[in-house]
């Protein structure tokens, strides 16, 4: 697959043929459900935490005669239906973190990638360097080049000044080609790749 290069300032600087191996694929909507899956149950931290009944520190005393009240039967004041008492079956601390094997995870970025390609929704820079961190200027060129909602991934390192200029801008997320994932390549309307980066991604998948 063929796709033309442009520059910052919306120029041809050439073309780059994309490998069908990794840009050509059929889409599968069952492989990309699973990544998202694993990628957003992973994220959570797991932290939180209830106190139980056996966790409260309280008098243990029964809090009443067992008859005679006209009211229920009650022993303990650390049971859940009291006011400061624990928590039943409340979260406690743990992982959400779930398998997935190592192929599939290799697979739904490539089926990602081809999603993009396949709705023509993949734009190939030459270059991400500017001069000075401006955001104003940077909001000026993607707004030529039809970019408001995109994922912009460079090569190992994203240069400082896009980076800087391009940070306070809402709906653009910038990566370096590490950190491409399926689920930030999905959330966003357009992905902008740079000579860098598709160079980088054959040679991860070769």
């Amino acid at each position: 697959m063929e796709i033309k290069v442009k520059t910052l300032d919306g120029a041809e600087a050439g073309s780059v043929t994309l490998s069908d191996d990794i840009f050509g694929l059929e889409p599968r909507a069952d492989i990309l459900h699973r990544m998202v899956t694993w990628q957003l149950a992973k994220r959570q931290a797991g932290t939180h935490k209830v106190k139980n009944r056996a966790e409260i520190n309280r008098t243990t005393k029964k809090i009443y005669k067992q008859k005679g009240t006209g009211g229920a039967r009650h022993g303990s004041a650390r049971v859940p239906q009291f006011r400061g008492g624990g928590r039943a079956f409340g979260p406690l601390v743990r992982s959400y973190a779930i398998d997935l094997p190592k192929k599939v995870r290799v697979l739904g970025l490539k089926h990602a990638l081809s999603t993009k390609a396949k709705s023509e929704a993949i734009i190939v820079l030459d270059a991400l360097s500017l001069s000075e961190p401006k955001t104003k200027a940077l909001s000026e060129r993607l707004s030529k080049l039809g970019l408001a909602n995109a994922l912009v991934i460079d090569g190992a390192e994203v240069n400082t000044n896009f980076g800087l200029a391009a940070r306070n801008l809402p709906n653009l997320d910038v990566l370096p080609v590490q950190g491409i994932n399926v689920y930030d390549i999905l959330r966003r309307e357009k992905l902008v790749l740079t000579r860098a980066a598709v160079e980088a991604l054959e040679a991860r998948f070769k």
